[in-house]
Order: C-alpha cells, then sequence, then structure tokens
C-alpha cells in the first residue's frame, strides 16, 4: 500500500483510501467540484475532482473506502491529490487497520502502566472511584483504550487518550515527588478522570468528529457528569473529596478563555493544568516533525498552537 506520508509531488496514485470527508463546492466560474480529505493511518491528504460528471467518477459518500486515481499535485506549500477516477470499493478489498491512525505504542503495555498507577493510589475511596471505571466498567474500557484524545490538535488516533492520560498522569506522579505539597492520590485520581468526556465529546474513528453532546456541552462537564454519578454510588463518599476532584477537572485547561469554568484555585488543579498543557505541547510538537529528518532545520511554518515559527532544534 502507498501510505499518505509517502507521497511526493509528481506521483500518479492509483489506491485505496478513506474518505473522510466530502463536500460538493463551485469554484469561481460557477463549476461544480468536490472537495475530497482522504485518511489512512499515517495521514490525511486534501483531494479534488474538478468535474464530478466525468466518465469514472462513481457515486460514494463521507466514510466510504474508495479507490482513487490520480496524480499528486503541490498547492500552496501542501500536497493535493487531483482525482481522475474513483469507485466505491466493497469489504474485503481492504484492512481497516491500514486507515485508522494508531498510538505508536502497545495499547495493552500502556493499559497496564495506567493500572500499575491505580494500584499505587492509597485513598479508599479515590482507589474505588477509579477502579469502577478502568478495572471494573468492561465497556468503559473497551472505549477508553481505542479512542482518540481530540479531533486533530493532539493525540487524535486510535489509542490517543489511552497514551495522553498515561503520559498527564506520569507528570502528576513526577509533580507529586517535586512538590510534596500536593497530594498525590488525588491529583493522580483527577489526571486519569480529566478526559474522560472526551469519549462522549467525540465520535469514534474513522468519524471522530464532534457529536452534538460534545458541541452542546463539551468534555469537562461531560466527564463531571460522569464521575459525579459514579461518586453516588460509592456509599460514604466524601462530598469535599468529590468537589476538589471535580474542582480540579474543570480548571484543568487552567484559563477561562482556553475552555475551562473555573481557574485552578487549589494547588493539584494548578499542577494539573500544566501537566495536560505540557503532554499536549510536546505531543503536538513530536506529529509535527513525524516527517520532517532529523537533520533538517528548515523553519517548519507558523504554528496556531504555538503562536510562532517551528523548527528542529539543531545538534550542537
Amino acid at each position: 500500500m502507498k501510505y499518505i506520508e509517502s507521497l511526493r509531488e509528481g506521483e500518479r496514485l492509483n489506491e485505496i483510501y478513506l474518505c473522510k470527508v466530502k463536500q460538493s463546492a463551485m469554484t469561481k466560474a460557477g463549476k461544480p467540484y468536490d472537495n475530497l480529505i482522504l485518511q489512512d493511518k499515517t495521514g490525511t491528504l486534501d483531494a479534488k475532482i474538478w468535474d464530478p460528471g466525468s466518465v469514472g467518477i462513481e457515486e460514494f459518500d463521507s466514510l466510504d473506502y474508495i479507490a482513487v486515481m490520480g496524480d499528486v499535485t503541490n498547492f500552496q506549500g501542501n500536497l493535493q491529490l487531483n482525482v481522475k477516477r474513483v469507485r466505491k470499493v466493497g469489504v474485503g478489498e481492504y484492512d481497516p487497520k491500514d486507515y485508522l491512525p494508531v498510538s505508536a505504542r502497545d495499547i495493552e503495555e500502556m493499559y497496564q502502566e495506567l493500572l500499575a498507577l491505580i494500584g499505587s493510589v492509597k485513598h479508599p475511596y479515590l482507589k474505588r472511584l477509579l477502579e469502577s471505571f478502568f478495572v471494573d466498567d468492561a465497556d468503559f474500557i473497551k472505549r477508553f483504550r481505542f479512542h482518540s484524545a481530540a479531533k486533530s490538535v493532539h493525540h487524535g488516533f486510535v489509542g490517543g487518550l489511552l497514551e495522553h492520560t498515561l503520559s498527564v498522569a506520569k507528570n502528576c506522579d513526577y509533580f507529586s515527588k517535586a512538590y510534596p505539597m500536593l497530594k498525590r492520590d488525588l491529583l493522580l485520581a483527577a489526571a486519569m478522570f480529566h478526559d474522560i468526556g472526551k469519549m462522549e465529546e467525540l465520535s469514534v474513528f474513522p468519524e471522530n468528529d464532534y457529536t452534538d453532546a460534545g458541541q452542546l456541552l463539551g468534555h469537562i462537564v461531560i466527564g463531571i457528569e460522569q464521575i459525579g454519578a459514579r461518586m453516588r454510588e460509592i456509599p460514604g463518599f466524601p462530598k469535599g473529596l468529590g468537589n476538589e476532584l471535580k474542582h480540579c477537572i474543570l480548571a484543568h485547561h487552567g484559563e477561562l478563555e482556553y475552555g475551562s469554568p473555573k481557574k485552578p484555585a487549589i494547588a493539584e488543579a494548578l499542577a494539573l493544568s500544566f501537566a495536560d498543557n505540557l503532554d499536549a505541547k510536546m505531543e503536538t510538537f513530536r506529529e509535527i516533525f513525524i516527517n520532517v529528518p532529523e537533520n533538517n532545520l528548515e523553519w517548519q511554518g507558523y504554528n496556531r498552537l504555538f503562536e510562532t515559527n517551528v523548527r528542529r532544534s539543531g545538534r550542537e
């Protein structure tokens, strides 16, 4: 298979991809054309069908697997496919694993690491709450291990939510050792719960887009509701502890303008916001440089998250 990350300008392509998006549009001259976003596990590719009614262009929809033939061009610095022929393919002509971006880390190993951290939590109520999700709830575990952590910004791949959650939890574990004032059990629990609402905010792959609940509520509110409901099932769960845990999750984006309903008001909430921000931004840097050779020190262009032009660091 010819993966998207390996495509080069000037190639003639004849391959099967997932059509993640199909949108009809009009040129300035009033001529109809189709905008496509093609996807495999290595990335996405913008594509255009300039003559949708021509011979060789068969009917298909978004989220169909399609066989495309066309020419790889360069438009404003980005690769684009000029589609000449396309048809919808049937089950058996493709392997779904080739089309879903997947964490580079082993999902089972990451899950076992997370369980080990849960096993280290000493507070009985926090431990019971964690186990009710990550140990006892088979449906939750299955979805959590598969789900992405974002639509596109960072960890937007199968296993991304698990990978991000584990990294944030490990950052928080380090913070608890570096700053003894932090309550480790509260901080670890907050780290593991901080993004569970994303399983309802975003649909599963291959769509991986915002749901109605995601648009109306967002993952922070959804997560708080899920945790609150589970707390009420645990007899005697301390109300004050529950409020502190909820506050950490409410404040984990750090600033009101970044989507948090509350700013961090306790040390654990502040530490969680830093741990989350650190992992999200380091992963974004990693994803920027996936296809950039290590000896390439060229500037990669303006990045909206960092609000600056970025490049690799040198080896001197």
